[in-house]
């Protein structure tokens, strides 16, 4: 290639060009868009279900019969109660075909809503399946500083596929 063949290929794509108008720059800047309320609790959340819960905590549960476990200071009572299935649950939060980052999350996020709610007690059936969800939910529930005492569920509630579990909402003279 040599200069003219250049010089002539610019003054055939000015040619071209002649006459036609720029399209004006209309100065939109795009910042970080402001997060929606329901993405800053969903933030909040995840925070909430990583600060309480933890894989390798170990706690001592009960190797045969129902699961079950109470907070020390609570009357043994309430786990009858709960075991005899006096407690009727408020809230229940199905866990069926949830991985366990995602049922951590709808765990705090279902102990929170009963707190809101002012709930006693909720139901989570965490089913059967391959067992993990069955052995990490009472692991989990332990470490919450909300949870009372929780126990298997009735058959009505979902039997050994389910818990039913007491969350402590403070001193209400109306609630049992």
């Amino acid at each position: 290639m040599n200069k003219d063949d250049d010089n002539e290929g610019l003054a055939m794509f000015s040619k071209l060009i002649d006459g036609i108008k720029p399209i004006s720059q209309n100065k939109r800047h795009f910042g970080t868009p402001l997060k929606t309320k329901q993405e800053i609790e969903l933030k909040e959340q995840q925070l909430h279900a990583n600060s309480y819960f933890s894989d390798t905590y170990q706690p001592l549960l009960p190797v045969h019969g129902p699961m079950r476990w109470l907070e020390d200071g609570v009357d043994s009572i309430e786990l009858k109660r709960l075991r005899r299935g006096d407690y009727q649950p408020d809230l229940l939060l199905d866990l069926h075909g949830y991985r366990q980052s995602e049922a951590k999350l709808e765990l705090a996020a279902l102990i929170q809503a009963c707190v809101k709610q002012q709930s006693l007690c909720c139901c989570i059936m965490h089913g059967y399946g391959s067992g993990i969800l069955k052995q990490q939910v009472p692991m989990w529930l332990v470490q919450h500083p909300m949870v009372k005492a929780f126990h298997q569920a009735p058959k009505e509630w979902g039997g050994d596929a389910a818990l039913l579990v007491l969350i402590d909402i403070g001193e209400l003279p109306h609630r049992r």
